[in-house]
């Protein structure tokens, strides 16, 4: 379902996407144009010509740019891919190679390409048309820093990207919006918000849209993302999102977060929930509503058995220009099996609905705690009351002399000699027993070097992040529960003390 600006170009290619990390836009707004060849300048010709050498036309923004930095509002660990549902506008089938990119550190992504084509992440959605090969990197940036930029009557109509690569090898980026466009597709308007490095930005013509992409295409790289236009009211696909705080307290509370169904949004909220006082875990549940949100309708969020909610209404607004996220509270006194319901208030149809199990949270807490047992709590092993007195006496004896352990930091060699027997599991050991963020083992394995190599170097993380801990002992009760080659190893170094 293609719509008037094929008017702008008469091309009947398929379109591609593209986004990645960047240098800061100086803090002065730039109103000069963007060429192809990656100037900082842009225009486009009236004519309606298939040459790719066409510049955009571009509609300048005014406003004082303040802020200096790129947002840096990276996932390090969460990578949504969440698809709408809607029967108003089902995509296309384009056929396009669906690629899957490397996910890199700080939520960045690494599409190499071999040859000319057109190519779907099939982390991101973007799509990417290119003239020959060519290695992208991108990632998904906040809008939130860009607020003052996007004027009405113009609203983000999908995710911000970020791109670094050649431009000169990509003919088009095809970027995907979080909009339900079969009720007023006619009244709709797409164009592409485009952040110059010079610090300006522009508004730049879009070449067509569909049910799911905007195409648009490339002048230069830099930070780019689709807004929207209309008469009439925005639908949008929808996402529900659960946290569950975690805490030792017997009852249970929730943050419930209704989002548009846009990659920027949903980090925006990752990224809030991480940086909170409290911690909390993601409940997995299938996010994406079975009913279009509305900017300006009210819902509410309903549980079964009954929980405190607060607040009990809202009214929906797209929210991805905003610092702060929104979300509703919800509290149990006791942790029990409980049903979640959004309900359109006006018409009471249900949004969205999912069914909570203690399943859902206490697995993931119990794995959190193996990594924080003490040695008195889970290795001590009961002695035999039928044994001597002297045979016990000598049994406390040699429990007490590990404490040697307890003091004694790990060497470089002892970590080298322990990484070459950590097998397949390694990553799950760093994550689930030593705590390290994904983040940290997506930084190590970005160097092409050598399985051991790696292990070591997260084992050097961990010491690091132990720093005057980074012990014997404490590694052994870390690493308590894998297998018993790794325990003979440690409790071999805990001997030789």
């Amino acid at each position: 379902m293609w719509r008037e600006e094929r008017l702008l170009r008469q091309r009947s290619d398929d379109y591609n996407a593209s986004s990645e990390e960047k240098d800061c836009p100086s803090p002065n707004l730039d109103t000069s144009k963007d060429s192809k060849s990656g100037d900082d300048s842009s225009s486009e010709s009236n004519s309606e010509s298939d040459s790719d050498n066409e510049e955009p036309k571009t509609e300048k923004i005014t406003k004082e740019w303040k802020d200096k930095e790129l947002p840096t509002d990276y996932l390090n660990s969460e990578c949504i891919k969440l698809k709408p549902h809607c029967e108003h506008c089902n995509a296309e089938n384009k056929h396009n190679e669906q690629v899957t990119p490397r996910l890199l550190s700080r939520g960045q992504f690494l599409l190499k390409v071999d040859a000319e084509g057109i190519y779907e992440c099939t982390e991101t959605g973007l799509i990417f048309e290119v003239n020959r090969k060519v290695d992208i990197k991108y990632c998904v940036l906040s809008w939130s820093k860009y607020a003052d930029l996007v004027v009405k009557p113009w609203a983000v109509g999908g995710p911000l990207f970020d791109v670094k690569c050649d431009p000169t090898c990509l003919t088009s980026i095809q970027f995907p919006h979080s909009l339900c466009l079969g009720h007023h597709d006619s009244s709709m308007t797409f164009r592409v918000f485009h952040v110059k490095r010079s610090g300006g930005a522009s508004l730049e013509y879009t070449v067509d849209h569909s049910a799911s992409h905007v195409k648009w295409h490339v002048s230069s790289l830099s930070p780019v993302g689709p807004v929207i236009q209309s008469e009439d009211t925005l639908y949008h696909h929808g996402a529900v999102i659960l946290y569950k705080v975690v805490d030792h307290n017997p009852s249970l509370s929730l943050r419930v977060y209704v989002a548009t169904n846009n990659d920027s949004f949903i980090k925006d909220i990752s990224k809030s929930v991480k940086h909170s006082s409290k911690k909390f875990m993601k409940i997995d549940k299938p996010p994406v509503c079975q009913k279009l949100l509305q900017n300006g309708k009210k819902y509410r969020l309903i549980s079964e058995p009954e929980a405190d909610i607060t607040p009990e209404e809202i009214e929906f607004v797209d929210g991805s220009l905003l610092k702060l996220k929104s979300y509703i509270e919800v509290y149990l006194e006791q942790p029990v099996e409980f049903k979640l319901l959004l309900v359109e208030t006006d018409s009471e149809e249900i949004v969205w609905k999912a069914k909570v199990r203690e399943c859902d949270w206490v697995q993931h807490e119990q794995s959190r705690n193996v990594s924080k047992s003490s040695t008195g709590g889970n290795r001590r092993r009961k002695m035999n009351s039928t044994l001597p007195d002297e045979e016990v006496y000598d049994k406390r004896m040699k429990q007490t002399d590990t404490s040697e352990g307890a003091k004694t930091l790990l060497t470089d060699t002892q970590l080298l000699t322990l990484a070459g027997k950590l097998g397949k599991e390694w990553i799950k050991i760093a994550i689930v027993n030593l705590e390290l963020d994904i983040s940290d083992i997506d930084a190590i394995r970005e160097k092409e070097e050598d399985v051991t190599v790696y292990k070591f170097q997260m084992l050097k993380k961990w010491q690091e992040k132990e720093q005057n801990n980074a012990t014997v002992q404490n590694l052994y009760n870390c690493l308590e529960k894998v297998s018993v080659e790794i325990r003979d190893v440690l409790e071999g170094f805990l001997r030789a003390i």
